[in-house]
Formats: structure tokens, sequence, C-alpha cells
């Protein structure tokens, strides 16, 4: 997409040498989202170059996002593509029509590179989603997370469950989502959501540290341990061995290329 068609949905993609990032740009409305920018988002992930080592995703301004912008969900809501027009498709339509915007969560999972939250303000449903569709959420002090759907008699469906119950647990991860109360920066950190909280003022620095410290190992180390580390709980000793002596192998095979090179 271009950097019109982008700016037309409220999104911004840099690209510095290995490092891309991703920017939510509708700061009028607290970056809230729409499905037209879940739709590229996703396209971003299909067409990112394949040398990116990091990607970064943050909001324009003081807020990550608002969430879902309350717009699509107004029947009269006109020329765009809104929540509510789900309602005119079967079942099965409508399912496959949210499968498609969830693909501009489930990208940012990729083992090709690794991919950061910058998050600062608040990150509300939709935008607590995409964070958690990061590995690692940096976060500034003020900071606040928050599933809102069940405020708004809905489930999360932006593939945010599954990592939240990763990072919390089952137990709190319910108490999370059904009451749809606020978890503040500090709390984030102390229960594993957020890997670490930082001054405000601090954030961009952070991040753009922790950016340089990804990128710095040789080429293809990062992603073959994300790889690994993927679905790690879900596999028993025994097949997590084998991938481990697999990835290892093509480690050193890569080793003595660049050795004898």
């Amino acid at each position: 997409m271009t950097p019109a068609d982008l700016a037309a949905v409220g999104l911004r993609l840099g690209i510095e040498g290995p490092v891309a990032t991703v920017t939510l740009d509708r700061p009028d409305v607290r970056n809230a989202q729409t499905p037209a920018m879940w739709l590229a988002l996703g396209e971003i992930g299909r067409t990112l170059p394949d040398d990116i080592r990091v990607v970064v995703v943050t909001g324009e301004g003081e807020t990550f996002s608002a969430g879902l912008d309350r717009a699509m969900l107004d029947p009269s809501t006109t020329g765009q593509e809104s929540v509510v027009g789900l309602l005119a498709l079967s079942d099965e339509d409508a399912s496959a029509r949210i499968e498609e915007f969830q693909r501009g969560f489930t990208w940012l999972r990729d083992p090709r590179f690794v991919s950061i939250a910058k998050v600062r303000g608040y990150a509300i449903g939709a935008g607590f989603q995409l964070a958690l569709s990061c590995d690692l959420r940096f976060v500034a002090d003020d900071a606040k997370f928050s599933m809102k759907e069940s405020a708004l008699g809905l489930v999360p469906d932006l593939t945010g469950t599954q990592p939240l119950v990763a990072h919390v647990g089952y137990a709190r991860a319910l108490e999370i989502c059904a009451t749809a109360r606020v978890v503040p920066a500090d709390e984030a950190v102390a229960i594993g959501l957020a890997t670490a909280a930082v001054p405000a003022g601090e954030l961009d620095s952070a991040v753009a540290d922790l950016a340089a410290a990804l990128v710095a190992p040789m080429e293809g180390v990062v992603p073959e341990t994300k790889a690994l580390l993927q679905g790690a709980l879900d596999r028993d000793l025994d097949e997590q061995r084998r991938l481990e002596r697999e990835a290892q192998v093509r480690r050193f095979r890569a080793l003595a290329a660049a050795f004898a090179g």
C-alpha cells in the first residue's frame, strides 16, 4: 500500500534499516480503529520486506489506541465498512469477514521479526488486543489497559484472548475481560502483561535501545529463537528437543558459511 493509502485509513509505516514502525495516526479520535485499518494492517504484514527484524507498533500522540471507533457500531455510518454491517451477512460470512480483520493482528506473531508495542496512555479493547499481538510491550508509566468489549455486550475477537491467558493466567484473564476494568502500568508489569514500564519521556529511547539490542545478534538468530519459544509449552519435551537440535544445526551451518565467506 502507498503512504497515501495508509494515511486514508489512519496509518503510517516508517522503515529505517531493519526496523519498521507502524503508527496508528488518528490522534483526533485517540487512534480509534476501524475495519479498514485492520485490513490495511494485514496488508502491511503481507508485504513487509524480508529484511525487517523488528516491528514497533505505536500510536500518534498521547494515546496508543482507544479501541474500536464507536462510529463503526452506528447503523447510520456510511462511506466505509462498519462492524454493524456484519449483521447483514450470514453467520458463516460474518465469521469469514472477522477472520480477515484478525489478520491485521496475527502477522505480528511472525517468527521473522520481533514485534514491540510501544504504549502510551490508553490501550482499550482493540488497542489492548493490538498490544497483546506483539511479542513485547514496553509502556509509559501512564499506560492503562482495558478489555472493554464486555461493557459493549461483545467479546474480544481480535486474537487477544490467547496471549492474555498466556501472560497472566486463566483466572486473572477472565477477571480482566469480564469486568472491563483498567489495568495500570505498574500492575501490568507485575502480572507479566507488560515487559517494562518507564517514565513517559523515556519511552522512545527505551524502545530504540531495545530494537538495537534485538538486531545486534547475527541475522537469523532471533527468528530461530522466537520460533523455538512460540508454542514451547504446547509441545512435549521430545518434540521441543528435536526442534532445538534442528535449529542449532541450521545455526552451525550459517556460522560456517559466514566464516568461510
